[in-house]
């Protein structure tokens, strides 16, 4: 399906002009049909045989898993992922004649279900993988192990030799991380349960390499998102919107003070086609949501910084606006003696010869 979705993005893309409007709506509406036949496709041959036998494994193992909290959010994705399944066997159990406007149209009717196995599927594919027992750590060390290693890391963390390299969630919820710790010119993989950032952390194991690790401490389940009801494959259609490139570029050519007047105000520009200064503060402000969902004490400290950060772009944004207006007010142009440069220079009439460059004086002639 990821395949099917990037190869149907970039014909959508062919059907649309430079700022994002689609200009060749059959040529669309053609690569949809494909898009979506494609899809049946490869669920009839990749999935249809298993689904049900991957949703019955999957329940099996979520209902021995530890209480969390994501466990009530995860029996929800299953139950719509059967749901999907079931319309699905409906549907195809009616075919339709090869070719015809009524495929097309069933094909259509499919998609939002398969998308949500392509959306989704990966959580009922992770519990499946679980059910060997992989939630669980296979060498936990003892308590006075584990005192001892977690002070040896603490002490590391203090002089800054104590580096994070990866993290992820287990079935329990609970965060395990993985950190080098230097000690004597050697490093030493260490695993940590809980917030590296915020006090009562432990180190739950220690190894000689990551593959190691991987192979006692519990597998990591799916990670969270932070918007849940977005689909990668039901995305909305981009709103029009002018490239920063394209209004320097009018800049650069225009004549006018009202020239780059407008290209300032289409920079700020707010709205459906929101320009790119109106963008970044967009971004700038979902990132903060980012990490402030993260949940963890360094997240909150970058969420608020890029929150300040988002602010003094929305006042920027305020001040480039008024500027904007101030120069469009100006009714002025370029004055004359700011005169084009020609670039293509005129060749020699075809009677005439090169001229001759004049000997270079004190130079030696080599020999061979």
């Amino acid at each position: 399906m990821s395949v099917i979705g990037c190869e149907t993005d970039a014909a959508l893309d062919r059907t649309r002009d430079r700022h994002g409007r689609t200009v060749h709506p059959g040529a669309a509406e053609t690569a949809r049909a494909h898009r979506d036949k494609a899809a049946v496709e490869a669920y009839r041959t990749h999935l249809a045989p298993h689904a049900e036998a991957l949703l019955d494994v999957a329940r099996l193992v979520l209902d021995e898993l530890p209480p969390a909290e994501h466990l009530a959010g995860w029996q929800a994705v299953l139950d719509g992922l059967h749901a999907s399944t079931v319309e699905i066997r409906r549907i195809l159990e009616r075919p339709a004649d090869s070719g015809s406007e009524d495929e097309r149209a069933q094909h259509a009717a499919l998609w939002p279900h398969l998308t949500v196995w392509a959306d989704h599927g990966y959580i009922a594919s992770s519990l499946a993988d679980q059910r060997d027992g992989g939630q669980h750590q296979k060498s936990p060390l003892t308590d006075e192990e584990r005192q001892k290693w977690t002070e040896m890391a603490a002490a590391a963390e203090r002089r800054r030799a104590l580096e994070l390299t990866e993290s992820w969630y287990a079935a329990d919820g609970q965060s395990v991380t993985l950190a080098y710790l230097v000690k004597d010119d050697e490093s030493i993989v260490v695993a940590l349960r809980g917030d590296p950032g915020a006090p009562g952390w432990q180190v739950i194991g220690h190894y000689e390499h990551e593959y190691e690790a991987g192979k006692d401490l519990p597998a990591p389940v799916p990670p969270g998102v932070l918007r849940p009801d977005l689909s990668r494959f039901n995305r909305p259609a981009p709103a029009p919107e002018i490239s920063l490139q394209d209004l320097l570029r009018d800049v650069e050519e225009g004549r006018s003070a009202g020239d780059a007047s407008n290209a300032l105000l289409g920079a700020v520009q707010r709205g459906c086609a929101a320009g790119p200064m109106v963008r970044l503060q967009e971004l700038v402000e979902t990132s903060a949501q980012f990490a402030s969902g993260l949940e963890t004490v360094q997240g909150r400290q970058v969420a608020g910084r890029l929150s300040a950060l988002g602010r003094q772009i929305e006042s920027l944004t305020r001040e480039v606006h008024e500027a904007a207006e101030d120069l469009g007010a100006t009714v002025a142009v370029l004055p004359p003696h700011r005169t084009p440069v020609v670039r293509v220079r005129p060749r020699p009439a075809m009677d005439t010869s090169p001229p001759v460059l004049p000997p270079l004086a004190g130079k030696p002639a080599r020999h061979r």
